[in-house]
């Protein structure tokens, strides 16, 4: 009986074989672009774009500053002109450098008098230097050579170097003021020994 069934199923010689139906693929809907899809931005390049906008901002920063700075007076940043440096007494004979990175003078006591050098070249303005082991100062710039008190006699500075006006307050401390500079003009009178350029001790 299996044997009629698998008979009557299977095809006959010469007979063709019914074709089998083929699986059809689900049509695809027809589109004008390819469809992108959300990527989300990486945490690397957001850093990156936080670190360039960051340097920007402070680049404009900086250059507002810097532009608001050089309407401002500078004088608002200078130390002042005058200023006091202690009493007579706390000096000895000789010439005292402490004030010079600070107010740029240098203190000289002699046997009766106490007055200021201001520690400026009369010949391009450089600052010279204390040589204590030759009882001078020199100018690195151009090689002028000055004494202890002052007095150019070496090198190509015309004049001596100025002194600023010194003058003891109430409680006895000597007040300098660098605004008032009195010099020795070559070819003219010394103003070293007018009031306010010494003080007597």
């Amino acid at each position: 009986m299996d044997t009629q069934a698998d008979q009557l199923s299977a095809p006959t010689a010469g007979t063709p074989a019914k074709a089998q139906p083929r699986a059809v693929a689900p049509a695809q809907p027809a589109t004008s672009a390819p469809v992108l899809e959300a990527s989300t931005d990486p945490p690397v390049n957001k850093m990156r774009r936080r670190i360039v906008w960051a340097t920007v901002a402070g680049s404009l920063i900086t250059f507002f500053l810097m532009f608001v700075r050089f309407f401002l007076p500078r004088s608002i940043l200078e130390p002042s002109s005058i200023f006091r440096i202690g009493s007579p007494n706390d000096y000895a004979l000789g010439v005292d450098t402490k004030w010079q990175q600070q107010y740029r003078i240098w203190v000289t006591r002699t046997s009766d008098r106490l007055f200021v050098i201001y520690a400026r070249c009369t010949h391009l303005g450089c600052t010279p230097d204390w040589k204590a082991s030759e009882n001078k100062f020199k100018c690195p710039c151009h090689g002028s050579g000055y004494d202890s008190e002052g007095i150019n006699f070496e090198g190509p500075a015309p004049r001596p170097m100025d002194r600023a006006k010194v003058a003891l307050d109430a409680e006895g401390q000597v007040v300098v003021d660098t605004g008032k500079l009195f010099s020795w003009p070559k070819g003219e009178p010394s103003h070293f020994d007018d009031d306010g350029a010494y003080i007597r001790v």
